[in-house]
């Protein structure tokens, strides 16, 4: 049966949409500014593109996941894409493109290089200080040849025996033939670390004290362009929570009247949104019977909820079950809430007011 479209089931928000097959399997994944309005461009007109008319023939559902902004579209998309492989999703496949991150190598003599993180599973990575994502891979290079030049880092991936051009212009310290050594070296790489913590702000100070050196010295053009580095790279740290650097994986549970949505956060991105039933017959209790049932075996190490009626007991029926203790959250403020906040928007689009006249949740055939 063909699938039918319906714009008011789609809300003019930001977020990415998920098209399934009859199977139930993922087909292809898009992100948009405005859902109903892009959603709608596949259903009306008629597509010259012989791969866009096999698509929306094949489609059997739509979800949707909402997000905040457009930075968060992009990368829950980039996300999605890499995890699920769709078929109709020719871009972002493979594991080296989209947006990276800068990081320093875990090297004797470290070098700053584009990182581009695992989606598919767990690493068991070292603290290592990184920036990004970008969403420009241009002024995420720009940013790499400026931290590697203030820092004289080396920028070859099999060190020579002999120093290259690089050393000889003032843009490579020249640890390959001991020109530094090895303690100093090890001095600039831990600047440059420091450069890349907090969202990039010992950067940001770099650049505008450069910017003010330029002017001071009235070379106008280069404080102009060092001006617009400062403003790409304010752009390029825009609030986005839906991938982030953590090394714990989170489940965010945002717990209504008959309903829970619950959103997977794997080391910092997100990968899921499910919408569930809850168990009615335990009225006020049935968000603590759902924490204690489904998290009786496999657990994540964080539980982010925003309510639960006996914490304490909580803790103590999935205790008594075995394996590691989940930490229980009811965030208040901070990155926390925002993920909660997140996860209501979502509960509160597949749960309309209307839901409990007769209205299912879930739109398009979910």
């Amino acid at each position: 049966m063909p699938f039918v479209f319906s714009a008011g089931d789609y809300p003019a928000s930001p977020g990415c949409y998920i098209m399934k097959n009859a199977d139930g399997r993922i087909i292809y994944v898009g992100k948009s500014i405005h859902l109903r309005n892009r959603l709608r461009s596949y259903f009306t007109g008629r597509h010259t593109r012989k791969r866009i008319r096999q698509l929306v023939a094949e489609i059997a559902s739509i979800e949707v996941v909402l997000v905040n902004n457009e930075a968060e579209s992009l990368m829950l998309e980039n996300n999605l894409i890499k995890i699920h492989k769709p078929p109709y999703n020719r871009a972002l496949k493979r594991d080296n493109s989209g947006y990276a991150y800068l990081q320093l190598t875990n090297e004797r003599f470290p070098r700053l290089d584009v990182y581009y993180r695992n989606r598919r599973r767990r690493s068991k990575e070292p603290d290592v200080k990184r920036l990004g994502p970008f969403k420009s891979a241009t002024f995420r290079d720009a940013i790499l040849e400026f931290v590697t030049e203030q820092y004289g880092l080396r920028t070859c991936k099999t060190m020579p025996k002999q120093v290259c051009l690089l050393y000889h212009i003032g843009k490579c310290s020249g640890i390959c033939e001991g020109k530094i050594t090895e303690a100093d070296y090890s001095d600039k790489v831990k600047q440059a670390a420091e450069l890349l913590a907090n969202g990039g702000q010992g950067l940001l100070e770099i650049l505008h004290g450069q910017m003010e050196a330029y002017a001071a010295r009235l070379e106008f053009e280069k404080a102009q362009r060092m001006l617009n580095s400062i403003r790409n790279l304010e752009h390029a740290s825009d609030k986005q929570i839906v991938d982030r650097e953590a090394v714990i994986d989170q489940d965010v549970l945002y717990f209504g009247a008959e309903h829970v949505m619950v959103a997977k956060v794997q080391e910092g991105m997100l990968v899921d949104c499910q919408l569930l039933e809850l168990e009615q017959a335990y009225g006020e209790t049935a968000c603590d019977r759902f924490l204690v049932t489904r998290y009786a075996e496999e657990r994540p190490d964080e539980l982010i909820v925003n309510t639960v009626a006996d914490l304490k007991q909580v803790r103590t029926a999935l205790h008594r079950k075995g394996s590691k203790l989940p930490k229980i959250t009811l965030p208040k403020r901070g990155l926390k809430f925002d993920l909660l906040q997140l996860c209501k928007t979502n509960y509160e689009y597949r749960v309309p007011p209307d839901a409990k006249l007769g209205r299912k949740p879930g739109k398009g055939g979910e």
